[in-house]
């Protein structure tokens, strides 16, 4: 396993992070333990929920299937670097969702009460609250800090704007601030690389892709479909962009067929040559899929794939951060750097065990 530096901090977390929005909904809870003693026993270290996660079988349902796990003991609580997050809604009533004050506080000791834990690693903001000022939000987790609830605060699906203004808030405060971002970036995907990646490096920041294979979308679908197999998500979204973008799908698995890749971990491949990337979030249902995901870090793609993925996923804009990949499209810009729709950053330095 390869392990890197979490943005700005000193913390060491696995270049995949295991995401767990399936435990306890898709997959049971036994096959969760399993597959959580699964990603320990492969390296990973960098666990991923959240406090709506599982909520179809009660609020918190994902938490708790994890604060089992660790209170099956092994060390399982040491080894894991945990991150959760909140603002969605838990409960009824107007102060149950959000990032006051109070709702963070009281969000954090049922996290706490349901992880089975005394300690979060990354409490992440999943959305900015346009309602809250930074200030009551800084105040607020640096108490939890302080009570040494939390380790490190992260955010998530936040513009590169508001990166910025969360970062010189708690810098007004002397306040560490935010330590990572996780957003929705990958193939399909690459909106990140106007502002929200640029902003992040510049900041510092870890970038954490979520969806990394778009709901199934870079997994195989057409061939598996093709096969007979179930394809995973039937959801109007993904079936809709499914039709809009077969063209570029069936050159991807052609492609991936080519190269005697899979398409799950060409995908992931990709994510991990990103510059700014620090570890995308696979969210496996099965044990195999979690193998399957880890081999991606042995994949090292060359400059005609690479170019390749480029002219089947155009990056936005004409290849080059905000604001200047929408000057450029006007024609009276400069050229964009040739970073192929990355933020130009010094690569991660790895170490290996």
């Amino acid at each position: 396993m390869e392990y890197t530096h979490l943005g700005h901090t000193g913390l060491s977390v696995s270049r995949l992070g295991l995401g767990t929005m399936n435990f306890g909904s898709h997959t049971t809870e036994s096959d969760s333990h399993v597959m959580m003693d699964r990603a320990l026993g492969l390296g990973l270290n960098f666990f991923d929920t959240a406090d709506i996660y599982g909520r179809k079988a009660a609020p918190g349902g994902t938490e708790a299937v994890i604060g089992r796990w660790f209170a099956r003991g092994g060390g399982r609580r040491d080894k894991v670097v945990l991150a959760t997050k909140v603002y969605g809604r838990t409960a009824e009533g107007p102060n149950n969702k959000g990032l006051s004050a109070r709702r963070l506080i009281q969000a954090c000791d049922a996290s706490l009460k349901r992880l089975r834990t005394d300690w979060i690693d990354v409490y992440q903001m999943h959305h900015v609250d346009r309602s809250t000022p930074w200030e009551e939000i800084w105040e607020a987790i640096g108490t939890l800090v302080a009570q040494g609830k939390v380790r490190y605060a992260g955010s998530c699906n936040f513009a590169g704007w508001h990166l910025v203004s969360a970062q010189a808030a708690a810098e007004n405060r002397h306040h560490y601030g935010l330590v990572s971002e996780q957003c929705h970036y990958n193939l399909l995907a690459r909106d990140a690389e106007l502002d929200v990646i640029p902003a992040a490096t510049e900041l510092g920041l870890g970038v954490l892709p979520w969806s990394p294979l778009h709901g199934g979308l870079l997994s195989g679908v057409l061939g598996r479909g093709a096969a007979g197999s179930a394809v995973r998500s039937t959801s109007a979204r993904v079936s809709g962009e499914l039709a809009r973008r077969r063209r570029a799908l069936a050159g991807y698995e052609a492609l991936c067929a080519e190269r005697g890749v899979h398409p799950a971990v060409m995908a992931l491949a990709w994510l991990l040559g990103r510059p700014a990337v620090t570890a995308p979030l696979v969210g496996p249902r099965t044990a195999e899929q979690l193998d399957l995901s880890v081999g991606a870090l042995a994949v090292t793609l060359d400059g005609e794939t690479l170019a390749r993925l480029d002219a089947l996923f155009p990056p936005v804009g004409s290849g080059g951060p905000a604001p200047g990949a929408w000057l450029d499209r006007s024609g009276y810009g400069e050229p964009p750097p040739a970073c192929s729709g990355s933020s130009a950053a010094a690569p991660h330095e790895h170490a290996r065990s």
